[in-house]
């Protein structure tokens, strides 16, 4: 197998041909493609020209596999960190700018040393810089509100916001499944 394999990732589709999700974008490894088509697991929908073998038979890649029983989204998204940076589209909700994930850090509306709590409605995606400028104040102290009220996404539009950031690797057999620009480039 060239290059152990690594390259040859199988898009993930729900039985519904949608994948599973978009940011991250769901891929399994060849490894665990071949194993999900022996288990009967799932269909395969395009195939690699690569082949891996065995004494008794050859095949051929999985580039894109659907699942044979639906699983449905989540209703409520995990709050996480980049659950947060992703409702916001990664970029900052007091200035607007938009910064790569390890530039950026959540910010409490309501301060937690005036009782404000770790929630989806009172966390935003904020720059350092502007973290720092509103310190342990209220927007109204400081002049500084986020450009959107903070609030619990639902998984859709976590996965709708997703599909605003494909990843740097998109096979062409996947492009059918895939809902981004056409002019994305491998």
């Amino acid at each position: 197998m060239p290059d152990g394999g690594q390259h040859f990732p199988a898009l993930v589709l729900n039985a519904d041909f949608r994948p599973l999700s978009y940011f991250p974008l769901s891929v399994w490894s060849w490894q665990d493609a071949v194993k999900a088509v022996f288990l009967d697991r799932v269909s395969v929908l395009s195939e690699y020209d690569a082949e891996v073998r065995s004494p008794s038979m050859s095949m051929r890649l999985p580039s894109v596999i659907a699942l044979k029983d639906y699983i449905p989204a989540a209703r409520r998204p995990a709050f996480t960190r980049f659950n947060v940076f992703l409702r916001d589209a990664f970029a900052c909700q007091y200035c607007g700018e938009r910064q790569p994930t390890p530039e950026l850090t959540f910010d409490h509306v309501i301060p937690r040393s005036r009782g404000g709590r770790t929630t989806w409605e009172n966390v935003v995606t904020a720059c350092g810089p502007c973290n720092l400028r509103k310190g342990s104040r209220l927007p109204r102290e400081c002049q500084m509100y986020p450009r959107a009220a903070p609030e619990q996404p639902s998984t859709w539009q976590l996965q709708e916001n997703g599909r605003a950031f494909p990843p740097n690797y998109l096979h062409e057999s996947w492009r059918d499944y895939l809902y981004w620009d056409s002019e994305l480039e491998n």
